[in-house]
């Protein structure tokens, strides 16, 4: 049942005539507009019924008169008498059934009549009551949502046509539309909190340190030393008039050109022998050395009090106050320029891909019972928790929507909503009415006539 209660007012328009509130500028017809048509056609179907019941009235009232009048000059004229005067009760006890919900019939205040307007509150309260009870119930919610097989329909909808294009086009408003709201000061100033709370705040020094450690014992640097040892191998191999120079540079001057070409040569092979020894040797002491202070080094950044300040001298350095603001606001300009380069281009790899991915789960929820298990439980535990946190309040607006409505006029509303209906109990008591007291006098009649 729909109460309408917006006011039916109407303003001057330029050319001087009334002109519905809220007309369309294009002339068409508003939600008021035809909310209103619907409610005066309620109306004129209401004063029908209303003109049909009491006619039948007025009907049975002739016929008593006629009836009565001429019973004695017509014997058989007693039981359309008795007839009439049955109809005539029943339609003025239901008349007076029926009135009484909505107003004091004939403006008496008779006790318990105009029920609606009296006791519209506690009509709202217990409406709102019985919603909470018979249709906010945990147990009935889920066992609807698990009779419709959402997941299923949800998944045939995104796989078909046109499906994954309209989440993408509404994802993307979305996205733009949160991009507009926020403030970028605001989401930098929360990325750099996050940046100093996550990254700056906790010691860099033992989770390095553990991490190097599983590393190094791992052997994963392994592959590392060799990529270095075999790039100083190759630089030794085609640096020899390298070598030779730093051996003569560093040669005492007195000594001959020819002594140092000989030394410099000397120290050249001995070099490249190194090297090439350290590069086929893999437990070469070179390797272990280096080995080992690796791991030591590890272990000094968990333990070392001294090692774990200057890392933390290390961290200080390279992230300061502008490096970690300009971190944020580079990440955050990144991220927003990016995606809303990709939401506003319907070709680009971020939509293809998304749409491609929502296409893929919806056929998965069509041809995969266990996923779509998974997903109509999932559903009907979230709307089972929904529905069990906040029943008092759903049904308290339905509770405080009453309460906030005229008696008088809810009393009008819902007759004009009902009271076709129950002009039926009218026309129905009269004609009950009639037969009633038909049979009561030919019973009577038959029994002590």
């Amino acid at each position: 049942m729909q109460v309408n209660t917006e006011p039916s007012t109407r303003s001057e328009g330029p050319d001087g005539a009334g002109t519905p509130a809220g007309a369309s500028a294009k002339g068409g017809p508003t939600r008021r507009q035809t909310v209103a048509a619907s409610d005066a056609e309620k109306a004129s179907a209401l004063r029908r019924m209303k003109l049909l019941a009491l006619s039948l009235l007025i009907l049975m009232a002739i016929i008593f008169v006629v009836a009565f009048a001429l019973q004695k000059q017509y014997p058989w004229l007693e039981y359309v008498r008795a007839a009439a005067e049955g109809g005539m009760v029943g339609a003025l006890a239901d008349w007076f059934a029926v009135t009484a919900l909505f107003k004091y019939p004939m403006g008496l205040k008779i006790p318990h009549t105009a029920i609606i307007p009296q006791r519209k509150d506690q009509i709202g309260a217990s409406l709102g009551e019985f919603v909470e009870t018979n249709f906010l119930s945990e147990k009935v919610v889920q066992d609807k949502l698990a009779s419709v097989d959402i997941a299923r329909k949800a998944g045939a909808w995104l796989s078909g046509p046109g499906g994954a294009e309209r989440v993408a086009k509404e994802g993307a408003a979305v996205i733009r539309g949160a991009f507009t709201v926020l403030n970028d000061d605001d989401v930098q100033a929360v990325i750099e909190g996050m940046v100093r709370r996550h990254l700056l705040a906790p010691p860099w020094g033992p989770p390095v340190g553990r991490v190097a450690q599983r590393i190094f014992d791992d052997g994963h640097h392994h592959a590392l030393v060799d990529v270095l040892v075999d790039r100083t191998v190759d630089w030794v191999r085609d640096n020899q008039e390298t070598v030779n120079r730093l051996v003569t540079d560093r040669s005492p001057t007195w000594v001959p050109s020819f002594v140092d070409g000989l030394v410099g040569d000397k120290v050249y092979v001995e070099i490249l022998k190194f090297t090439r020894a350290v590069q086929s040797d893999p437990q070469h002491q070179v390797r272990l050395s280096i080995d080992k202070y690796l791991k030591d080094l590890a272990q000094d950044l968990q333990h070392d009090p001294v090692m774990i300040a200057r890392a933390e001298g290390i961290k200080a350095q390279v992230l300061g106050d502008p490096e970690v603001r300009e971190l944020a606001s580079r990440t955050w300009g990144t991220i927003k320029a990016a995606l809303l380069s990709a939401v506003d281009d319907p070709h680009s790899e971020l939509t293809v891909r998304f749409k491609a991915a929502v296409h893929d789960f919806g056929t998965r929820l069509v041809v995969d019972p266990e996923l779509a298990g998974k997903v109509n439980t999932w559903i009907g535990d979230a709307a089972g928790y929904l529905v069990k946190t906040y029943r008092s309040d759903i049904a308290g607006v339905i509770t405080d929507t009453v309460a906030r409505w005229d008696a008088e006029e809810t009393s009008e509303k819902i007759e004009l909503q009902i009271g076709k209906d129950l002009q039926f109990i009218r026309i129905n008591g009269t004609v009950v009415g009639a037969l009633a007291g038909l049979a009561i006098f030919t019973v009577a009649h038959l029994a002590f006539g």
